[in-house]
């Protein structure tokens, strides 16, 4: 790798603390913060979904105190305008020459994290924007492009239950995600130490431990991974097993409608890096391709009408996937 090892060292420890610095506030939740962080060194965007009052919120808020980045949050409503998060132009006047023209106010996306809170409350136009600016890292507004900020990382979260008035996004918006993270209820223990550390006086003071700079770095870092041919093999072997028509997999052509494109596999190779890379590893082992599979396909793997009616899930259909595929030989 060009960093040396003692930067690069420097650099996981930094990602460690990082995720010290959250679970100051956040009580539990390890492997949702671990996730999230392993979706930034990767360089995607997480789709967040959990019932009300599971933290969805104060987890990213807490995140971006812990970067020492900007951060916006936008909440999501049916009424919400694209030019409400792209920004507009406004007319001015320069008063020296009296000459007026238009000049382009930023809105909320100009910033390094954001926060879209219940994505799914806002009309597909909205929605769109808001997708173009993820895969593109700029917007467009007048026939003038304007470049986002870098590193750019968009948390959204949604509701699974109160569909009314909602509004799903698309299989092909939901693909642009790089990983799907559901959000479960805490355990009794868990619950107990939240009532405690969250009804008294004392508050947690999150600080922030890395920058712009240092985030740019470990996302290419995260590329320089080495993955061998025989985990690549075997990661698109997983992805082609997904699709009814080629898999040899009985459970997925029993309950699958589609399967996952190539880009599932481009998401799982690099989520897999970055969780060697979070993990003090520089190479990729099968157990990072297994236990990044589920966010990577959850959202990717549609079921058919009769796994929807029996409560079968795409988790249920990847961890038949994951008995199946055979392992490879030299695997770690």
């Amino acid at each position: 790798m060009e960093t040396s090892a003692s930067n690069l060292n420097h650099l996981i420890e930094k990602v460690s603390s990082l995720k010290s610095e959250i679970q100051k506030v956040i009580v539990g939740q390890d492997s949702i913060i671990e996730e999230m962080l392993i979706a930034l060194m990767a360089g995607g965007h997480c789709l967040l979904e959990g019932v009300p009052g599971l933290a969805k919120t104060l987890m990213v808020r807490t995140m971006s105190q812990a970067l020492d980045l900007s951060f916006r949050r936008i909440q999501f409503t049916p009424d919400l305008m694209p030019t409400d998060i792209i920004g507009t132009e406004i007319l001015e006047e320069d008063h020296s020459s009296g000459k007026r023209f238009f000049k382009f106010n930023k809105g909320p996306l100009f910033a390094n994290i954001i926060l879209a809170d219940e994505v799914n409350r806002t009309p597909p136009k909205t929605q769109s924007a808001l997708l173009e600016a993820m895969q593109e890292f700029e917007v467009t507004y007048a026939g003038q492009t304007y470049p986002l900020d870098r590193p750019f990382f968009i948390l959204a979260t949604q509701n699974p239950i109160e569909q009314a008035g909602t509004y799903p996004l698309p299989e092909a918006q939901l693909d642009r995600f790089l990983l799907y993270i559901k959000i479960g209820y805490p355990t009794a223990a868990e619950e107990a130490k939240i009532l405690s550390s969250t009804t008294g006086a004392k508050q947690a003071k999150v600080n922030a431990v890395i920058g712009a700079d240092e985030i740019k770095q470990l996302q290419k870092l995260t590329r320089e991974v080495s993955i061998s041919d025989d985990l690549i093999g075997y990661t698109s072997e997983l992805i082609r097993a997904t699709r009814p028509d080629t898999s040899t997999v009985a459970f997925v052509k029993e309950w699958v409608r589609w399967g996952a494109g190539p880009r599932a596999g481009q998401a799982l190779i690099l989520t897999a890096k970055a969780r060697a890379l979070f993990k003090g590893r520089y190479a990729v082992t099968l157990e990072d391709l297994q236990a990044m599979a589920y966010p990577v396909l959850r959202h990717r793997i549609l079921m058919n009408f009769k796994a929807d009616a029996e409560n079968v899930t795409a988790d249920d259909t990847t961890s038949a996937l994951l008995k199946a595929i055979t392992r490879p030989q030299n695997s770690i």
